[in-house]
């Protein structure tokens, strides 16, 4: 076991399953449900994050003018610092760093703002909504709430934002840049994106009806936010559950060679395999990777629903349900090409 690795040693999430600390318990099931948050020609489905009082999870918590997005935000990163064990007032809050990974970002009142200017004209916008539209407007919510004062970072890359956050943020800690970082990913479902994933084609056909997922091309979108607390070494009073080794991602390439050149001579024992959408057809197998020994954990609908930023969700579902510890590799690849790759040691 190496113990100089960065360690993940809290989660928190605000997903389908509903807002949770620690891992999603075992014998959860998750089916898609209706939308009802607006009107649709015939039945839609998606996977949803079900209505919450945020202050009912984290006391004083004031989310009325957020963004879904940010409300989420801060509830999933409360709940992975108490799931942590964290006490902040023992800590250097200068070195804690916040990274946040979102492929749409605050889509529920940047919708809002454009429909107010369509409406009204610029001059009749609201000024206090505006701030609330930017992408970087959650990790900077957590930043506050919490009194963070260290690197500040919100990333969007396509197919793999979830996966450089945590990159990024592992490399920040090995080179003792903070103690600490809550790195987060999600997105919220709004009219206007499902609307633009029907109008492109990209749904599963159990979108439109009550019948089971279906292996036909297309996906059932989701929504949420996934935080995770990563530190450089494990305190006493922690409960580790992954050691985060090399890693990397490009949007180009040969995915095979670059991740044997990662993994070395490393033979996994767990493949946690993500993709952007269930259906992608994907820049390399992981089963022509490695032997029969290792046992993967395909890519999970509900997490593939959230596209870019459900790399964090395929690693929490990864390991609510794995089997003991052992060495594992997250594993994403795109139906655009490029791959993102990451060494776990599981605990």
């Amino acid at each position: 076991m190496n113990t100089t690795l960065p360690v993940i040693t809290g989660i928190g999430s605000v997903t389908p399953y509903g807002p949770l600390a620690g891992l999603i318990p075992t014998e959860a099931s998750l089916q898609p449900s209706a939308i009802t948050a607006w009107s649709t020609p015939g039945l839609r489905r998606a996977f949803l994050v079900e209505p919450f009082r945020p202050a009912n999870i984290v006391p004083g918590l004031k989310t009325r003018r957020l963004d879904s997005l940010s409300a989420w935000a801060l509830v999933a990163a409360s709940l992975a610092l108490r799931d942590a064990g964290v006490d902040l007032n023992l800590m250097d809050r200068s070195r804690i760093a916040v990274f946040f990974a979102t492929g749409l970002g605050c889509v529920e009142l940047t919708m809002a703002f454009y429909q107010s200017a369509a409406a009204n004209g610029w001059a009749g916008t609201d000024p206090i909504t505006f701030p609330e539209t930017l992408s970087n407007a959650p990790a900077g919510h957590v930043a506050l709430f919490h009194d963070l004062r260290g690197p500040n970072v919100t990333i969007g890359s396509k197919s793999f934002a979830a996966e450089s956050a945590l990159l990024q943020a592992a490399s920040l800690l090995r080179h003792g840049q903070a103690d600490m970082a809550i790195v987060l990913a999600g997105d919220t479902l709004t009219q206007a994106v499902y609307e633009w994933y029907e109008v492109a084609q990209l749904l599963d056909p159990a979108c439109f009806s009550q019948e089971p997922l279906s292996s036909a091309p297309g996906f059932v979108p989701s929504e949420g936010v996934v935080a995770m607390v990563l530190e450089a070494a494990d305190r006493p009073a922690s409960r580790p559950y992954a050691a985060l080794g090399a890693g990397r991602w490009a949007t180009g390439g040969d995915a095979s060679a670059g991740v044997r050149q990662l993994l070395g001579d490393l033979q996994p024992d767990f493949i946690i395999y993500s993709a952007p959408s269930a259906s992608s057809s994907s820049t390399c197998s992981a089963r022509d990777l490695f032997d029969e020994r290792a046992t993967i954990f395909p890519a999970q609908t509900v997490a593939a629903g959230m596209g870019d930023s459900g790399g964090l969700l395929h690693i929490l579902m990864a390991l609510s349900k794995r089997p003991g510890s052992g060495q594992a590799l997250l594993l994403g690849t795109s139906a655009h090409g490029g791959y993102a790759a990451l060494r776990l040691e599981l605990r």
